[in-house]
């Protein structure tokens, strides 16, 4: 026998509040809309005010419209509608690795960690210092500077101070650069970013996008981890798939991506 799930009266009673004024053509009032759901005047009242303060409502002299809180609330952002569909392929590559895996995108010539999959034994790295200042120490961030063109790629250095995080990290800029420059199908770090961690990664791309997908694993797991290499292409072939048909994905990248 299935429980019946907890539910807040309240956040229901509100919710139809917003359906009942969506579905009119024109204002409506508050004792009309307290007949309609058959609901105390004074809790209408109550949670009209609320809804007023927060924006979901607007209040005009002859009734209640929808605010523009509610116009935000169907503009999903871009990534948003990304994660939406990249989520399965994102978790069936952590079921199939027994790793936590990762999903980076390069934006507005940054390079941005936008969804993690992890589980109690495929624990997430302990992500200390933001992806911002740690591009050149993290697998994804060398992944997508590798396939970045040579103008791209230099402006990003420029930018960006190469953060001596461990004593395995590469912080000599022409020394990062001949790695990157080498095109790589895989990237990885060993203990570049953290100590007794590493990471593997791979490209994920579609028209306007660039990206990587990654997987963590303890430091003496690295070399075994580079053979998940072909079930890292196939995770990146759907990840592709699923970014090609997001909307509006040109959003999501910024112009150099190749």
């Amino acid at each position: 026998m299935t429980a019946t799930p907890t539910l807040i009266g309240s956040v229901r009673r509100a919710l139809h509040l917003l359906d009942a004024v969506g579905a009119s053509d024109r204002p409506v009032t508050a004792k009309s809309l307290a007949r309609v759901l058959d609901l105390p005047l004074p809790t209408t009242y109550h949670l009209l005010r609320t809804l007023v303060h927060e924006g979901y409502l607007l209040k005009l002299h002859d009734g209640y419209v929808l605010g523009d809180r509610v116009d935000a609330l169907g503009r999903r952002s871009p990534v948003q509608t990304a994660l939406a569909r990249t989520r399965p392929a994102l978790a069936a590559l952590r079921d199939e690795l027994r790793s936590a895996t990762y999903l980076s995108l390069y934006q507005d010539g940054e390079i941005e960690l936008v969804d993690v999959a992890d589980g109690p034994r495929m624990q997430r790295v302990d992500l200390w210092v933001g992806v911002h200042e740690a591009g050149h120490a993290t697998a994804f961030g060398k992944c997508i500077l590798s396939c970045l063109d040579t103008a791209a790629r230099a402006d990003y250095l420029a930018r960006h101070r190469l953060v001596d995080l461990t004593p395995h990290t590469v912080t000599d800029r022409r020394a990062l650069e001949q790695r990157l420059s080498l095109g790589s199908e895989i990237s990885g770090e060993r203990e570049e970013y953290l100590l007794g961690t590493a990471c593997v990664a791979v490209p994920v791309r579609a028209p306007g996008v660039l990206g990587a997908v990654a997987i963590s694993m303890p430091a003496r797991r690295y070399t075994s981890a580079i053979s998940g290499a072909a079930a890292m292409r196939r995770a990146a072939n759907r990840l592709s798939r699923a970014l090609a048909i997001a909307p509006n994905q040109a959003a999501l990248t910024g112009p150099d991506a190749r």
